[in-house]
């Protein structure tokens, strides 16, 4: 997919717009939905079970739908799911009750299931042989830079508006879902129709069985570790109030902030995936997932939840260029059923953002005033996991040291030869 007239740089830069403003539509949505929910006097496993229910159906939903962008193309599929993302914003708008919000969520999820296989698929492409971390790392530090901008427009909006109950909320949700319809025209306009695109449906289609192998479930549950441990804190922004304090304004700066470190080290982490060593980039999460939690609470100070949330975000600039090219790899074995076999390996990492912020909700509740702590020591020993088993898939198949930089010259759609 190009943009008009201009090429591969064209086709990334649309890419990277649909993500920048895709995330800043829902970055209002991620900072206002938590605190929404507090405000209707909902308990912090009842948030944790809300900020889950849309990935816990895009898990089920995804192998399902992943079919439907190889059959009909990619920029299809794309149109309909963020159209579909947009209603969702506008839903929010119109809800008053506890099950409404649910409902919302679930919603949001069937559009995610459908937006994923494609986009990764895209993105692929655009990648090409040689960068195809880079151009994740560019995607998603795009999309992490709009999410805290988004966060932090929306604390002021409920800072400013805090004397309005209800309908202060309902402003920051009537913000996302103007901003959720940029994106759609970006794809329209620009996102030429690939060769996919073009061909009748069903023609280079495969039988949509599931193409899972031992490749394919050893990065599935890799994924399904890294999404649990760092989905525990998606509660930050009702953590951050509850725990340390801080009002609206307050944890929609600390994201904006945090959206620096994600702006320097988001290329810098694809550059050492696709030219160095993908296994010591992925490690990288585990370990800030570590140094985060216990800074957490050393630290509960506004400036050390600062610095505990920047931690956190390096890792997961490292994160996503790795994974993002290890789905590539492996896809790239069956190219006419890319999304496909890249949404049975990122259905791993879903499970895992809907484990992480129930398990996250239940061990607060059942500490009661020792909540937070039990939930962070969990959320370490987690992590351990995470890098011994990045370790053990990554390293122990290759047989070489993890610091061995990775040849791009003529392997990089080999999937043998991860990492």
């Amino acid at each position: 997919m190009k943009l008009r007239g201009r090429g591969p740089a064209g086709a990334t830069l649309a890419i990277v717009a649909e993500g920048f403003l895709s995330r800043l539509s829902f970055g209002f949505v991620g900072l206002a939905l938590p605190l929404y929910a507090l405000h209707l006097n909902m308990s912090f496993t009842q948030i944790g079970f809300l900020v889950s229910v849309n990935t816990v159906l895009q898990l089920v939903a995804k192998p399902l739908m992943a079919p439907l962008a190889d059959r009909f193309g990619h920029r299809r599929t794309l149109i309909v799911a963020i159209a579909g993302r947009s209603l969702v914003c506008l839903l929010f708008v119109f809800s008053t009750m506890a099950w409404q919000l649910f409902a919302i969520r679930m919603l949001y999820g069937l559009t995610q299931a459908l937006r994923d296989p494609p986009l990764n698929a895209v993105i692929a492409d655009a990648g090409g042989k040689k960068k195809v971390a880079s151009m994740f790392s560019w995607y998603h530090t795009a999309k992490n830079v709009a999410a805290s901008l988004g966060r932090a427009g929306a604390g002021v909006m409920l800072a400013l508006g805090a004397s309005m109950g209800n309908r202060g909320y309902q402003l920051v949700f009537l913000v996302a879902f103007v901003l959720s319809l940029l994106p759609l025209g970006v794809v329209v306009k620009y996102l030429r129709p690939s060769e996919r695109d073009h061909t009748p449906s069903g023609e280079t289609s495969p039988s949509p069985g599931a193409p899972v192998g031992t490749k394919v479930w050893k990065f599935t549950l890799l994924g399904f570790l890294f999404g649990t441990t760092a989905g525990m804190l998606n509660l930050f922004p009702a953590i951050a109030a509850e725990y340390f304090g801080l009002k609206p304004a307050q944890i929609g700066f600390i994201m904006l902030a945090s959206a620096l470190v994600i702006i320097v080290a988001g290329p810098v982490f694809g550059w050492l995936a696709d030219h160095g060593s993908r296994t010591l980039v992925l490690m990288i999460r585990g370990f800030a997932n570590i140094i985060s939690s216990v800074m957490y609470l050393v630290f509960p100070s506004v400036w050390g939840v600062g610095a505990s949330k920047m931690v956190d975000d390096t890792g997961k600039a490292a994160f996503r260029p790795a994974w993002g090219s290890v789905m590539a790899e492996v896809a790239a074995e069956q190219p006419h059923r890319r999304a496909r076999v890249m949404a049975w390996i990122d259905t791993g990492e879903d499970a895992g953002d809907a484990a992480g912020p129930i398990l996250a909700g239940g061990l607060l509740t059942l500490g009661g005033p020792h909540g937070l702590a039990l939930m962070l020591g969990v959320r370490c020993g987690l992590a351990a996991v995470t890098e011994v088993w990045t370790w053990w898939t990554t390293h122990r198949k290759s047989g070489q040291p993890a610091w061995v930089p990775h040849d791009t010259s003529d392997d990089t759609h080999d999937p043998s030869r991860l990492p």
